[in-house]
């Protein structure tokens, strides 16, 4: 999947597969996540966020399932 590099504290990349609405999200230190079933609607509201980090925070984690995949 492609991601584009974002400004934040706590993650380097960002990218979004519509065909699986399936969000992806490298982490600074490198780890990788993919979560699933993530609308997008939410994917545009999360990359235009003032703060990725603190949209991550209340609205994706444990909210979605998720699978590291690096």
């Amino acid at each position: 999947m492609e991601r584009k590099n974002i400004e934040s504290r706590m993650m380097q990349s960002i990218g979004y597969d519509a065909d699986n609405s399936t969000l992806e999200i490298e982490f600074k230190g490198g780890a990788v996540w993919q979560y699933f079933d993530f609308p997008e609607s939410s994917w545009y509201e999360f990359e235009a966020a003032g703060s990725q980090g603190k949209f991550f925070h209340q609205n994706i984690r444990n909210q979605y399932s998720e699978s590291r995949v690096g």
